[in-house]
């Protein structure tokens, strides 16, 4: 009697519990994230459904920044919810951490897909570009499939189009260049919506879709081929001039840009726009289903990008490894649940936040990560207190540069990389720098520092030099500079918790002249000792 009394308790706690899952239901999430989509420039007009579906369904956030303006880093960052000083994913190669055997072992068993994961309670789906170098044979190949993955759909290597390979949960799966089976922004597309068609009705999901679009090659789908046939790239007032008071990497590109140059980038700017035009129709198609399901009423659906890029900017042919706004602040739009629709935000957020805000989504408490960015939940659905909001994040990056000249280029000497026929290198080894970029009432300032010989200093006042045309680092008032300085060096050492301390234009920071050292900031740029 004892044994069926507890039986029937339990049956009683479990019937009670799923009532109160019906009743309250655990939201579904969608992340779609774009590859080096810019929205300084003009990357998100092609995006109309996109805009309408998601944007104006819900809140726009118009100072979202990444913590690296790099592929592999800026993803680790979004998976990790870290900046990179944190996961150590500092470039694009094996070496530099990029889905190495280091990073499975360290990191991916604290991604926020490894948490939802392991809690059970949230069926999860990858499908796209996951880390550049993921599919290494020096890594696991395609059969290694992360922590927090129960549907696995990752393409193998970097971005393309067509003829690539897939991981479908661990085996390999090659398509060539046929359009109807191969296309692969469509193949993302078709895979998500079988997803969508076939998961269990029993517990709610999370779904990331990772396109590859923009990326080079910008191979467009052939109706989309000839799409936009006069646009250029924006001439904006800091297109193809010289950044006399900038970082040395910046004063070696020739202005003006030779005409072929020129050519070029605005060829790439059109090709650009054309793949993402297969973006907007996967985001339509996703929305659609979600509504046709019932589901879509109780879906989070958040869509950004790992970086932004440039075309001409500071006479820069194309790339997206620099300090600057178009490089660094991404698109970030969010509709859900209890988020009122036509909204805009200018409030900070980083991509160290998505995950945060993913786990905060799915109920679970962010504190108990090792994560450093916050939730920007309570701010979307209005139950949070903007005016306490932080006001100031981290962006950081490791130059890459070869230890040996560039043939082409020889008069530039070793250590650059990304050179353009016209010898203007979009990189190089001492291109490492750390940032604070502030947005608050009260200033919208970056204060960034190189790990070079001449700790080259760049800072912006963005409310009135909006375009990043005038180096203030000299004119600047003395104490604001000791302020920034110091808050580098503790974003730069922070972890978790630390990292969400208040900011120099935060009412509650104080100001410490003791922590002002520079044998606190690590220097992480090994390259640049090596290459003396």
């Amino acid at each position: 009697m004892l044994i069926l009394g507890f039986i029937l308790i339990c049956v009683t706690l479990h019937c009670n519990s799923l009532a109160e899952a019906k009743a309250n239901p655990r939201p579904n999430i969608v992340l779609i994230l774009t590859d080096d989509l810019d929205v300084s420039i003009g990357g998100m007009m092609p995006l109309v459904k996109t805009k309408k579906l998601i944007g104006d369904a819900g809140i726009t956030f118009t100072n979202a920044f990444v913590a690296s303006p790099l592929c592999c880093p800026s993803r680790a960052s979004i998976l990790t919810g870290k900046y990179p000083h944190n996961h150590h994913v500092v470039n694009n190669t094996l070496e530099g951490n990029c889905s190495s055997t280091a990073w499975q072992k360290t990191q991916e068993p604290e991604t926020f897909s490894a948490f939802l994961q392991k809690h059970g309670t949230y069926q999860t789906f990858f499908a796209g570009k996951y880390l550049n170098e993921y599919g290494s044979k020096k890594a696991g190949g395609v059969e290694h499939v992360p922590l927090g993955w129960d549907h696995w759909f990752a393409l193998e290597s970097n971005s393309k189009y067509y003829n690539y390979t897939l991981s479908v949960n661990g085996r390999a799966q090659r398509h060539g260049q046929n359009y109807s089976e191969d296309y692969l922004t469509d193949v993302l597309a078709n895979i998500s919506i079988d997803f969508l068609e076939n998961k269990s009705n029993r517990r709610p999901f999370f779904m990331m879709v990772s396109t590859p679009a923009p990326h080079s090659p910008w191979t467009a789908a052939p109706q989309y081929e000839s799409s936009f046939p006069n646009v250029k790239a924006p001439r904006d007032p800091n297109f193809n001039i010289h950044g006399k008071d900038k970082h040395w990497l910046i004063r070696q590109a020739k202005t003006p840009m030779t005409n072929s140059s020129v050519e070029f980038l605005d060829n790439a700017y059109r090709k650009r726009w054309r793949t993402l035009l297969s973006v907007d129709d996967l985001v339509e198609k996703v929305v659609r289903k979600l509504e046709v399901s019932g589901e879509l009423s109780n879906t989070y659906i958040i869509f950004t990008s790992d970086n932004g890029y440039h075309t001409g900017q500071f006479s820069l042919p194309m790339d997206k490894r620099q300090l600057y706004e178009f490089d660094i602040r991404v698109p970030l739009l969010v509709r859900g649940p209890y988020i009122k629709p036509n909204q805009t935000s200018p409030l900070l957020i980083a991509n160290v936040d998505l995950g945060p805000t993913i786990l905060d989504i799915a109920g679970y408490n962010v504190n108990e990560t090792q994560m450093d960015g916050m939730s920007f939940l309570p701010i979307m659905t209005g139950k949070g207190n903007s005016s306490t909001w932080r006001s100031d994040v981290l962006v950081e990056y490791e130059g890459e540069g070869s230890n040996i000249s560039d043939p082409a280029c020889p008069l530039l000497g070793p250590g650059v990389s990304e050179c353009f026929p016209d010898c203007v290198c979009e990189d190089s080894y001492n291109n490492t720098y750390a940032c604070v970029r502030t947005v608050s009432q009260a200033a919208n300032l970056q204060y960034c520092e190189f790990d070079d010989n001449e700790v080259f200093v760049e800072v912006y006042n963005l409310t009135a030099d909006p375009f990043q045309l005038s180096n203030i680092a000299k004119s600047i008032d003395q104490e604001v500079l000791e302020k920034m300085n110091h808050r580098l060096m503790m974003l730069q050492s922070c972890s978790g918790r630390s990292c969400r301390t208040p900011g120099v234009y935060d009412s509650q920071f104080r100001f410490d002249p003791q922590l002002m050292f520079s044998s606190l900031v690590p220097h992480r740029n090994k390259r640049r000792q090596m290459l003396k």
